[in-house]
This record gives structure tokens, C-alpha cells and sequence, in this order.
């Protein structure tokens, strides 16, 4: 893509409103556009972010057994909600918008209950399940406390998946695949996230599992055992208590998933019921899983960038490009090197604006590609692109290649 293009524009004009890194360094590099608190637009650069975020997501939800992707609407009937009693629950009262005539929609906060009446509409023999469904998609949240850039909002994508079991050992089973899955997505993006247990919120009274991020700016204390992959959220412990099981370590740290056993709660109310072999009437478990896609690009950005440098270091999973071509020549020399680039399939954000170098190294730091290939009068006095293989870990190590050689050697 050339980044003349691109339907956004770095900037230096930030609201003093704005305190959190991951909403300042998203800005600048124009990632996003803050449309009102907690409201994010999200443009060129930071949709392709959140692309590659949900791909990695998908790969690994995709190889769990009996596990496909939906998408349900966010307008969600009044009548549903009431059918378990939440339409008047004081806690999704306070986060849940109501819109239309009479209120007679709430606006998607969580999906509970119009997943569970599609499981009803569509599965009703022993012999279907288990059955499991996800979906990313946006959610609305009345939050008072919107801050923290995409990290706490009230318009954000998420990740929700249900899944629907005769027993609840097949539910335990299959809770525990979910949760190595999640652990295997943070990974893939550099993240370390402990798995914590914590309350069920407003969605359960069984406890739940969250999983953690350690970070200066995380709004929850969690107390981390000595091997350092389990944790308590102080919700649920004091930390005498904490230290008195082994959980020794104190932490901040910012939520980036959850997961909880909601066993028969929306599956009764709602009549979800499964004839068994023997002709009997039972009602199915549930479990559900969220992840904050958006919250896991803030939480990166707050890990990985920086105010001082003005950059961003995205892990190569996930940087919007996988190399960025900047061009220094006044006859636009990288041209070439772009369409050879493209014809081999690399990812490529090709910087064709009339700026001067510095303006164009300041944005490329911004954009943090995974591979950075300065054409220059001294890179082809020197034989060819100056390519900064590791940007993100070793701005210092570069070499000079060959313009012929660069579309072999970066596809």
C-alpha cells in the first residue's frame, strides 16, 4: 500500500485529555480517531491491527472441536433478555444501552441470551452435542469509568464464544482446551498472560477464570504464585489469604480475556432442554469465553511503546505491515522496488510522500513494521536498501542489500 493513501495521517495534536500511552502513541501514528470517551473510529493502520489480532484468534478457536463462527445482531430483543431475568438486573442495568420505541432493544453488551435461543432453535437430541459458537464482533457498555485509551471503553470488539455440553465434565473438558487455546493467542502476539481466578461478575456466581497481563497502568492487583502462570485477583483473596496458598507476588495487572462456567443459568431459564438416549428431557451446561480484541492492541501498545522514542514495537504477529519501504530519492527509485515487493506477496507499506526524512522516520517509528528498507542516495551509493531486518528488537543491526535481490530475500 502506499502510504500516500492511507485514509489517515500521523499527528502531533493530541487532547490533553488523553493519558494513557496505548491512546496517545494510537493517535499520533493515526491508528484511531477518538470520536467521544471510550469511542474509538479505527483507521487503515490499526484496522489491520485488530485484522491480524482476530486472525490469530480465529486460527486457534478454529481447531477446537465442534467450534464454528457466527455473527449475531446487536439489537437484542427486550423479550429475551426478561426470559432470564436480566432486563431488570440492576448490574446490566447499569451497562446495558436501551434503544428503540419503549426500549425495546437492548444494544449488544454481552450475548448470553441470544445465543441461547438460537442453541434452542436449532439443537434438540443428546446426539448433537457438544456444540460450541463464536463471534467477533462489537460490544456497547455503559462504562462511567471510560479512560485508559482501548483499554476500558464503551463502544470495543470482543471476542465471545458459548459452548453448549450434556455433562459437566464434557464442560470442564472442553474449558480447559479454551483455556490453553488463550494461552497459546497471547503468545502468539508476545504477550505473557497468567491465568487468574476470579469472581463471575454479573454473569455467574461460580468463580471464573481472567487471564492477566502484568503492567504498570493494570487496574487489578492479582497475587502470582512462584512459577509464575497462576494468579488470584484480590476480589476473591486478601493477600494474607493469597500468600497463604503460595500466592506470594504482587502484581497490576490488565485483564485481556475471561472465561466462566455459567453451567444451567441461561439454559434453564430460557428451556433449552435435550432429549436424551432414553427419551428423557434434559437441560444442557453452558461455558463462555471472551476476548477483548481491541484491549489486547491497547495493552500491547502499552508494553511495547514509547512517549520518549514516539514508537511503537509491534510483535511481528501483528504490526500492520510486515515491512516498510521508505524512499529518500527525489526520482522515487523505491517505485520500482515496491512493485517487485508486491509481485512476491510482501506485505509492504511503501512511504511515496514528499517529506522530509525526518518527518518520515518519526511515522515510521510509529508504524513499528516488523522490517524497515530505507532506499537512499547513500544506500545505493552503497550498493543498494539499507533493511533493518528486527526493527521492533534491533533498530541498530541492519545490512545493505541488492534492489534485485530485496523481493527474494523479504517474501
Amino acid at each position: 500500500m502506499r502510504q500516500s493513501a492511507l485514509f489517515s495521517a500521523t499527528t502531533r495534536d493530541v487532547s490533553s485529555e488523553e493519558t494513557a500511552v496505548n491512546a496517545i502513541l494510537l493517535t499520533k501514528g493515526g491508528y484511531v480517531r477518538k470520536v467521544s470517551a471510550g469511542v474509538y473510529a479505527y483507521l487503515p493502520l490499526g484496522l489491520r491491527v485488530i485484522r491480524k489480532i482476530s486472525d490469530i484468534v480465529r486460527r486457534e478457536l478454529d481447531a477446537l472441536p465442534n467450534t464454528s463462527e457466527i455473527q449475531m445482531t446487536n439489537l437484542q430483543p427486550r423479550e429475551l433478555w426478561q426470559e432470564t431475568g436480566r432486563w431488570d438486573d440492576a448490574g446490566m442495568r447499569e451497562i446495558m444501552y436501551r434503544v428503540g420505541d419503549e426500549q425495546a432493544y437492548g444494544l449488544g453488551a454481552t450475548h448470553e441470551e441470544p445465543v441461547t435461543d438460537l442453541f434452542r432453535q436449532f439443537f434438540h437430541s443428546y446426539r448433537e452435542l457438544p456444540i460450541a459458537t463464536y463471534q467477533i464482533a462489537t460490544k456497547f457498555r455503559g462504562e462511567l469509568r471510560a479512560k485508559s485509551g482501548l483499554m476500558r471503553g464503551r463502544e470495543f470488539l470482543m471476542k465471545d464464544l458459548y459452548s453448549f455440553h450434556l455433562t459437566p465434565e464434557d464442560l470442564d473438558a472442553y474449558y480447559e482446551q479454551v483455556a490453553a487455546a488463550y494461552l497459546r493467542i497471547y503468545q502468539a502476539m508476545g504477550l505473557k498472560a497468567i491465568r487468574t481466578q476470579a469472581s463471575g461478575g454479573v454473569f455467574t456466581t461460580i468463580p471464573s477464570d481472567e487471564f492477566q497481563v502484568v503492567t504498570p497502568v493494570g487496574e487489578d492487583t492479582i497475587y502470582v504464585n512462584e512459577a509464575g502462570d497462576h494468579a488470584l485477583n484480590e476480589e476473591i483473596a486478601t493477600q494474607e489469604e493469597a500468600a497463604a496458598r503460595g500466592y506470594t507476588r504482587t502484581e497490576k495487572a490488565t485483564e485481556v480475556g475471561n472465561i466462566f462456567h455459567l453451567e444451567t443459568k441461561y439454559t434453564a431459564a430460557m428451556k433449552a432442554e435435550i432429549a436424551t438416549a432414553d427419551g428423557a428431557r434434559v437441560t444442557p451446561v453452558m461455558g463462555c469465553y471472551g476476548l477483548g480484541i481491541s484491549r489486547v492492541m491497547g495493552v500491547l501498545v502499552e508494553l511495547m511503546g514509547s512517549l520518549e522514542q514516539g514508537a511503537i514495537r509491534w510483535p511481528k504477529s501483528v504490526a500492520p505491515f510486515a515491512v516498510h519501504l521508505i524512499d529518500l530519492t527525489k526520482d522515487k527509485v523505491g517505485e520500482a522496488v515496491y512493485q517487485d515487493l508486491r509481485a512476491a506477496g510482501v506485505d509492504v507499506l511503501y512511504d511515496d510522500r514528499d517529506l522530509t526524512a525526518g518527518a518520515k522516520f518519526g511515522d515510521a517509528d510509529l508504524v513499528g513494521a516488523s522490517v524497515r528498507v530505507v532506499v537512499s542516495p547513500r544506500s545505493l551509493e552503497a550498493g543498494g536498501a539499507e533493511v533493518v531486518p528486527d526493527w521492533a528488537n534491533h533498530p541498530e543491526r541492519k545490512e545493505v542489500i541488492t534492489l534485485g535481490e530485496l523481493a527474494t530475500r523479504l517474501a
